[in-house]
């Protein structure tokens, strides 16, 4: 958990950022830490991720530097940096190797962070994007546990088992959230 004046930090971030993008016609999602946040789960303790399309990673860049921010574009390919001072933020156009869409961007509910109101990712879509990004590099259990207990009221079980079936990790994840009882045996994996 993060320092409570780090959390302000990243909130009056998360405040810059949506505001610049709306500005900017850009439409998006908040996602990651700051989604769970928003829909009653911890906050995020190192950044803010927002999903956005393809095609408007060049605007939003743009338009966050002329507001003060710094731009990085890394090379994995699925996403661009932008920096408030020390803070960061991911802007987020292919998660899990799949796609920022309209259709993904529909997929929100507009929801009160800090004083402002803002599109936040589907819970269901959280918890697919948390499975999936799970690896033989990355598979910590430990910070998916706490998302799948303060969201399961929210989150359709049975579409997240679904669209993450394919990882082996994911279906690991499942027997675990059987067994704690977050979830029914009736779960298809």
């Amino acid at each position: 958990m993060p320092r409570q004046d780090d959390a302000d930090r990243l909130i009056l971030t998360l405040k810059r950022v949506a505001y610049v993008l709306d500005k900017a016609e850009v439409p998006f999602a908040l996602a990651g830490g700051f989604a769970v946040y928003a829909r009653g789960g911890t906050s995020s303790d190192h950044d803010v991720d927002f999903l956005i399309r393809e095609a408007d990673v060049g605007k939003a860049l743009d338009s966050l530097v002329a507001a003060g921010f710094r731009a990085e574009r890394p090379p994995e390919g699925w996403l661009v940096k932008s920096w408030d001072d020390d803070r960061l933020v991911d802007l987020i156009y292919r998660p899990v190797e799949r796609p920022v869409t309209d259709e993904t961007l529909a997929h929100t509910e507009v929801l009160p962070v800090s004083g402002i109101h803002v599109p936040v990712l589907d819970a269901t879509e959280l918890m697919i994007h948390k499975l999936l990004s799970f690896s033989q590099h990355h598979c910590d259990f430990a910070k998916a546990l706490p998302v799948a207990r303060s969201l399961r009221e929210q989150i359709k079980w049975d579409v997240v088992a679904e669209q993450s079936r394919h990882s082996p990790y994911a279906r690991a994840f499942f027997v675990l959230l059987t067994e704690l009882r977050v979830i029914h045996e009736g779960v298809a994996v």
